[in-house]
């Protein structure tokens, strides 16, 4: 955290080139941090295999061909955990460390084409799945503490899509009616959760243990979408809808199930 708060003020390759020690001390510490979190994740959700750092850990460079941003490097560390490493279709655990905006995430961010069509087509099928994952204790009390009892699960489906707007499709996609039921889900193109942690939480003693907390919370949301993008052939599809297991609610409308993005 002490070089990443300096890194920020003096974001500049000389700097880091004359602080190169500085860096590659914190580089470790964080190396040695990912790896005990690996092994966390694995106690939480046994589909995380044990890669070696390398390949959850995101670079600190920046790539600025093509950004206004002319600062070479990231103001944090980060890694992202899925079946697969940092990289592939699976949805991911995401921690970010930086002074004052650490946070820990998880989801799918900008699916590809294919992905996104079934996880649209899953919304339109089967809304009452994504409405018991959105429902599940843990994840609501770790992702959306605000949403009150009150509200019920349609608040938290409010608040998820109120925190993908990023990217989210203005118009209706194609294939789908405006007055679909959903739409706004419908509409998103990032399917991912998070929540701000103190700098302290990382550095604590206690802190796999914090983490494992979170982790445990996010962990059926993740389960729940690779069963969408990336089902296990192995499993009986048995999810089926019963559209009277949420209080009556009203119908989803049969729409097409093409897109495109």
């Amino acid at each position: 955290m002490l070089f990443l708060r300096d890194l920020k003020a003096n974001n500049k390759r000389p700097w880091l080139k004359a602080h190169d020690g500085e860096y590659r001390r914190a580089l470790k510490d964080w190396q040695s941090f990912v790896e005990a979190t690996t092994q966390t994740l694995i106690e939480v959700d046994e589909t995380i295999p044990e890669l070696p750092a390398k390949d959850v850990i995101f670079r600190i460079h920046r790539d600025i061909r093509f950004s206004k941003d002319p600062t070479p490097y990231k103001p944090h560390f980060s890694a992202a955990w899925s079946r697969t490493g940092r990289k592939g279709p699976y949805a991911v655990y995401y921690i970010h460390c930086e002074p004052k905006s650490a946070f820990i995430g998880g989801g799918l961010w900008h699916p590809e084409a294919a992905y996104l069509t079934k996880l649209r087509q899953s919304i339109d099928e089967r809304p009452q799945r994504w409405r018991r994952a959105f429902a599940d204790p843990l994840f609501k009390k770790e992702f959306f503490p605000s949403v009150k009892d009150k509200d019920g699960i349609e608040g938290v489906v409010k608040a998820f899509v109120a925190k993908n707007q990023e990217n989210a499709l203005k118009k209706k996609p194609m294939g789908y009616e405006v007055t679909h039921r959903d739409i706004e889900l419908l509409k998103l193109r990032n399917y991912t959760v998070g929540t701000k942690i103190d700098d302290d939480l990382l550095s604590s003693d206690n802190a796999q243990a914090k983490l494992k907390e979170i982790l445990r919370g996010l962990s059926g949301f993740v389960t729940f979408l690779n069963s969408v993008v990336m089902p296990d052939p192995n499993l009986d599809d048995d999810e089926s809808d019963d559209e009277d297991d949420e209080g009556g609610e009203e119908q989803h409308s049969g729409d097409e199930e093409e897109d495109e993005e």
